[in-house]
């Protein structure tokens, strides 16, 4: 019997690294397409001049002003996305367990809404909005945060939610508060430190989302790193392939990293 379990076993390991293996060959082949594609140089030499274009950013301003101007505007979007996320969705969804835990499921409803409304039926809800923002605001990409907050509240309120489903979140709140700390204490020095890897997580999958961006940024006429990359497609394959690449590749480093999260935390919890 124990033979038998030992042959079931391995035959279960090799499946799995056969497995990982097949899928690791497919999702990587075309990254080192892109890459051999962006490091090819007349006569099919090697060059790495894209790449070096990349990280030279006074240069990369002169020569791809769009680029340039897509990056900026991602970069601030993803600040703000991610600011504006988690400031709406923690004290939210804490209050509602604590507090109204009724509504835990009509904010759970309206949270995951987003993902049953296509990105094109967005736009056409959101243009009248954003003619607004223009009149008081202006025309700034930048504005485009408050729609991506919109469409990254399903994967942050997921995240969050299950970061206080694995704490008694109403036990802590109440020990805390016999001792005399307000809410605000509650929430900053309770709570949070108790779910970082929620929140952490949260973060991770709002940047991945507003990196990988471009219906709603294309059709209201604003800039993104996407928008810019489309671009540049029509006129440089090379310097949209390669900022393609690197973008493709951290988002998946940030993905990733979500798996390491908080994981040294519960080593911690776990020694005695």
């Amino acid at each position: 019997m124990a033979g038998l379990v030992r042959r079931r076993a391995r035959r279960q390991a090799v499946l799995r690294w056969v497995v990982v293996g097949v899928l690791s060959f497919v999702f990587l082949l075309p990254l080192f397409a892109l890459l051999e594609f962006t490091t090819r140089g007349p006569g099919d030499t090697l060059t790495w001049d894209t790449w070096r274009l990349l990280v030279d950013w006074p240069a990369l301003e002169e020569t791809y002003p769009v680029l340039w101007t897509g990056m900026k505007a991602s970069f601030w979007l993803v600040l703000l996305s991610v600011a504006l996320t988690l400031v709406l969705l923690v004290p939210t969804v804490v209050w509602v367990r604590l507090r109204l835990p009724r509504l835990r499921r009509l904010v759970e409803f309206l949270c995951l809404l987003p993902l049953t409304i296509p990105a094109i039926v967005l736009v056409v809800g959101l243009a009248p909005v954003y003619a607004w923002v223009v009149y008081f605001v202006g025309g700034s990409s930048v504005t485009l945060f408050l729609a991506y907050t919109i469409l990254a509240l399903p994967f942050a309120y997921r995240a969050i939610d299950t970061g206080l489903s694995a704490i008694d979140v109403r036990t802590l709140a109440e020990a805390a508060r016999s001792l005399g700390a307000g809410w605000l204490t509650v929430m900053w020095r309770v709570v949070l430190p108790n779910i970082r890897s929620a929140v952490l997580s949260a973060a991770f999958l709002t940047v991945a989302l507003v990196l990988g961006e471009f219906t709603i940024a294309s059709l209201l006429n604003r800039d993104n790193l996407q928008v810019a990359i489309n671009q540049l497609g029509k006129s440089s394959a090379t310097i949209s392939f390669a900022v393609s690449l690197a973008a493709l590749v951290l988002a998946f480093v940030l993905l990733y990293l979500l798996s390491f999260v908080g994981r040294r935390r519960r080593r911690e919890r776990s020694v005695p």
